[in-house]
């Protein structure tokens, strides 16, 4: 972090503070556990969006990381990194009613349909005396355990609705959550997310305005969270005056899938430093995974600190250079195509993770992509063809690369067989329709057999590190386990948020992407066969209850380790197969776009304002 330039972040760790702050006031250790959630779903119990799922919270967890969070926060010092620690918003155990049945609590939205046993936490309002005892304690605690640098960072609304939308409330809300930050440190500021004024269209302007107003100019710094598709600081006029850090959010949930905003990023930052009466004060990066993409949080990174925006095929070349040790035109050439495709979005359409290889199988998933594909390929080919100039000091980053290129075009052709499936379907065209799922069945072998050559794309490595956690018991080890796959799969009960935080890595492709896509095109060519439309509803209940669901309480143990077959020998194979392919007459004639497939694109892009481009 200290080597990409950041000088300020949060230490998010807090459940052994609130632990003993809920025994201190009395809950009991049945109510804390039925309060904490698993360590896979921590952030948003502290946000107040859900709590208890996936839950117990170890108590040897709870101690461990904020061991570990202690030691962090000491090295980040020392490299002379400001320290944001968490402050009091208001959300609470729902077994605080038994302690205070006199509190006027409010109960939390309903967040993305989670059920009533693991949604819905109390909220105290700040003004209530009981929530400046609780803020006091708290913050007490955290600057005891873990100093201050006089940054206190929390979000009372993350995706949830205020009591009520009134300019008196959320007045009153944010002075009294500041109030009971500056009691404690006269010089406390607040850093605050702004993702409640993107996500909800309650929040007026004038609303927005009276909340952040409410704290003394410089003692509220927001975070503009998604700067570079959603910029909220040219809505709030640089937020009233408030200082605010310009920042690329870029992924959700950490899904694999090359996408970027190039252009966006490079001159964005320079726009909104030198918009009339700018309060912005720094650039960072707000993703919820940053195991992928690289190229773009080292893009993002570099260019906060510099003051005009960059050349950015010189950056790409000196990027290319850098991390593969080698000066290659064939690398160069491979980057800028990629520059100028995949990592050149510029709009407003959400695409993190929206990627059909790794969603439930549905007859209307609307693919799409903005790039030419066979931009894609060429970058791809090339790198293939650097292979033997790459230095060995470098090789593994290469290696990384090069399955990621690989695992990029097997995605975009996913979303080409299933354009064409559907369409095949539609025309009840049996014999094509068979020819191209035997595409897609092939395609997911390649899949997987690429992802398996490299340590970086192994579900087992998840897997394995999550039990690692854990004590020596077998509970806590499978209560962990479960955790780990339940986040990556149906992430909840019921699927309430399922392929959020999707990841194609080799075991997951076999076990969980290529048997449900299996189910439901084998239930599709009954239909066909028996003349009957497809049954949704059954075969949503049948791929939960048989395929998606079990994945969560599985216990197969999957490799650490990467296959010995080599990333570029397969890569290589596959390259081959997918080219000698595309010049097949019969693949050509069944992927190429027929009146239905030019009709159901023009569907997307009329009744979804999606734009598919199918190229070869």
């Amino acid at each position: 972090m200290a080597m990409m330039g950041i000088s300020l972040t949060i230490a998010p760790i807090q459940e052994q503070l609130w632990y003993e702050i809920y025994s201190e006031l009395g809950l009991s250790e049945e109510e804390i556990d039925d309060h904490f959630t698993g360590p896979a779903f921590l952030p948003w119990l502290r946000m107040g969006n859900i709590r208890g799922w996936a839950g117990p919270l170890p108590s040897g967890f709870r101690k461990l990381q904020m061991l570990l969070q202690k030691q962090i926060i000491k090295r980040q010092r020392a490299f002379g990194m400001t320290v944001a620690i968490p402050a009091f918003a208001g959300h609470l155990p729902i077994a605080m009613r038994r302690l205070y049945p006199n509190v006027n609590f409010s109960i939390t939205d309903r967040w993305n349909r989670f059920p009533d046993q693991y949604c819905c936490p109390l909220y105290v309002d700040p003004c209530e005396n009981l929530f400046q005892n609780i803020s006091r304690k708290f913050l007490f605690k955290a600057i005891t355990a873990y100093g201050t640098d006089h940054i206190y960072f929390t979000d009372p609304f993350n995706e949830v609705k205020p009591r009520m939308f009134t300019k008196d409330y959320l007045n009153m809300t944010a002075y009294y959550i500041y109030d009971s930050m500056r009691s404690i440190d006269p010089k406390a500021i607040w850093l605050l997310q702004d993702w409640m004024f993107v996500s909800n269209i309650f929040w007026s302007d004038d609303l927005i305005k009276t909340f952040l107003l409410a704290v003394p100019i410089g003692n509220l710094l927001v975070l503009d969270l998604q700067s570079e598709q959603f910029p909220q600081y040219e809505r709030t006029h640089s937020f009233y005056g408030q200082p605010f850090i310009w920042c690329m959010l870029h992924n959700f949930g950490g899904t694999l899938g090359m996408h970027g905003s190039v252009n966006a990023v490079n001159t964005g930052i320079r726009e909104a430093r030198q918009m009339t009466n700018s309060s912005m004060v720094g650039v960072g990066i707000t993703p919820e995974g940053i195991d992928q993409n690289y190229v773009i949080y080292s893009f993002a990174l570099e260019r906060g600190w510099m003051k005009d925006d960059f050349d950015t095929k010189e950056w790409f070349n000196t990027y290319a250079n850098a991390r593969y040790g080698i000066n290659n035109l064939n690398l160069h050439n491979a980057w800028n195509l990629l520059k100028n495709s995949v990592y050149a979005y510029n709009g407003s359409i959400k695409i993190h993770g929206k990627y059909v290889i790794t969603r439930r199988p549905s007859i209307n998933l609307k693919p799409w992509t903005w790039f030419n594909c066979s931009d894609v390929y060429k970058a791809w080919q090339l790198m293939l063809d650097s292979n033997f100039s790459i230095p060995i000091t470098h090789y593994r980053e290469y290696e990384y690369d090069l399955v990621d290129i690989t695992r990029q075009f097997l995605q975009i052709v996913s979303e080409q067989l299933y354009i064409n499936i559907i369409a095949a379907y539609r025309r009840h065209q049996i014999e094509r329709f068979n020819y191209l799922v035997d595409k897609l069945m092939e395609l997911f072998d390649n899949l997987e057999e690429i992802l398996a050559t490299n340590v970086h794309f192994l579900l087992g490595i998840w897997l394995e590190d999550s039990k690692k956690c854990a004590k020596d018991e077998l509970m806590e080890q499978k209560l962990f386990e479960f955790n780990a796959r339940n986040q990556i799969t149906t992430w909840g009960p019921k699927s309430e948020i399922g392929d959020y935080a999707t990841k194609q890595w080799s075991g997951i492709v076999q076990d969980y992407y290529k048997p449900r896509w299996k189910y439901f095109l084998l239930e599709l060519h009954q239909s066909l066969v028996d003349n009957q439309p497809f049954n949704r509803s059954s075969f949503v209940t049948n791929v939960f209850n048989y395929i998606e669901n079990p994945f969560s309480y599985d216990t197969k143990v999957y490799p650490v380790m990467p296959t010995k077959q080599g990333s570029y020998l397969v890569s290589k194979r596959i390259f081959n197969t997918w080219t000698h392919l595309r010049s097949n007459k019969i693949y050509s004639s069944y992927t190429r776009l027929k009146k239905s497939v030019v009709y159901f694109i023009l569907y997307l892009i009329l009744d979804y304002g999606y734009e598919v481009v199918q190229n070869d």
